[in-house]
């Protein structure tokens, strides 16, 4: 019986043993095959002298190759070679037929029915081992590449789960929408692969200063995702060692001597970070390679808020500076990653900056979130609902 070897680790590939099953009606011919195959120790032999019989034991066994009467009593060998190949367990199966005609047109017939090979009996017993080992092994292998190919497919389902509960967590991190207040947000994150490198936050810091941040890491997957998420709950907690988390270029310089790409497997990042104070309307930024903010005034100019700092991770000596403009409320403002602009449509033309800050000036009317349709614009704009960066993107009115 086929059987697994029983010290085969249960990552490796199952150890097959070669299992011959005869059907034939007469016994002698049944222990002729017996005395042929006694020689080789590693083929197991099982004979079914009634056909009725030989589709539940080949269920049972489960041979590596079938040798099958082509005449038989009781039901034609064609017509049981025909099961066989109807039986979802048996039907890849090798199957020899056996017969003493040595036609054309029989083997032609046993061949449409579903056979592999076909011997006149008795065969030499060289030949009869030979075809044994060259369609069991075949056999054996089609087994094994199944199963290697299932074991990939349920280690894929298991990978893709976890990777979407790590998805679920990034998203668990981001802050509500606030609708009510002074300040007011909304925002759309869509990672161009199921775990991208973008994240964003915001927070009272004191009850007078509102914090602001959206970082984008590059590259994407598992490695860019664990060091978006670090970075943002160092944001979150407030947990950078001596720094005024009001003043926007001490937060990039703390950041830039936490997360130096040579400690975090190469990998950089991009932020735009602002702080507003309430009180004065003054907001305070500054910005690491990332793309600008964008503020809107409520007369229709349009200011954009960037500093050429260097990447996050880049040089441990790197200096951050900052800069700060007055709000004139009410206005609205978007920080946003370069996958929000950064469109190669259909014709080959790249949508850019100038494009984006068209769209926000001009919205469309029908729509109640200008994000959730600039989403679907870019969609269009690429021919496919998957874009090639993450698209993140957060509107902040001041009232």
């Amino acid at each position: 019986m086929s059987t697994p070897d029983a010290t085969t680790a249960p990552s490796a590939l199952t150890k097959y043993t070669i299992t011959v099953l005869l059907v034939d009606d007469q016994p002698i011919v049944g222990d002729a095959v017996r005395r042929m195959l006694a020689p080789e120790k590693d083929i197991v032999f099982h004979y079914c002298q009634e056909p009725a019989k030989a589709i539940t034991l080949a269920a049972e066994i489960s041979p590596t190759i079938i040798l099958q009467d082509l005449v038989m009593p009781d039901i034609d060998g064609l017509t049981l070679v025909r099961f066989f190949r109807a039986h979802p367990k048996l039907k890849d199966v090798p199957l020899i037929v056996l017969s003493s005609k040595e036609e054309a047109v029989t083997k032609a017939e046993s061949f449409s029915a579903g056979a592999n090979d076909y011997l006149v009996k008795l065969p030499d017993r060289i030949e009869l081992v030979a075809r044994i080992r060259y369609h069991s092994q075949a056999y054996i292998t089609l087994l094994q590449r199944n199963e290697a190919y299932d074991a990939l497919l349920k280690s894929q389902q298991i990978l893709a789960l976890q990777l979407e509960q790590a998805a679920d967590y990034v998203v668990s991190l981001l802050p509500a929408p606030i609708s009510e207040g002074a300040i007011r947000t909304e925002w759309k994150y869509v990672p161009s692969t199921q775990l991208g490198g973008d994240s964003f936050g915001y927070h009272w810091v004191d009850r007078d200063h509102f914090a602001m941040y959206l970082l984008d890491v590059c590259d994407h997957g598992v490695g860019p995702a664990l060091l978006s998420v670090s970075a943002l709950n160092v944001l979150r907690s407030q947990t950078l060692p001596n720094t005024d988390f009001r003043v926007p270029e001490q937060v990039l310089a703390a950041l830039n001597e936490m997360f130096q790409m040579e400690q975090h497997n190469n990998l950089y990042f991009t932020i735009w970070y602002g702080v507003f104070n309430k009180s004065s309307g003054q907001l305070r930024y500054s910005s690491a390679g990332h793309p600008p903010a964008l503020v809107f005034s409520s007369s229709g100019q349009i200011a954009e808020l960037m500093m050429p700092n260097m990447v996050i991770g880049g040089m441990a000596e790197s200096k951050y500076q900052g800069a700060s403009v007055e709000i004139l409320r009410p206005a609205k403002m978007y920080i946003l990653s370069d996958g929000v602009y950064e469109i190669k449509q259909l014709d080959g033309a790249m949508w850019d900056m100038e494009g984006l800050k068209q769209f926000l000036l001009h919205p469309p009317v029908e729509s109640s979130s200008e994000i959730e349709k600039l989403y679907q614009v870019v969609q269009e704009m690429r021919g496919s609902k998957v874009l090639d960066d993450d698209f993140s993107m957060v509107k902040v009115m001041f009232q």
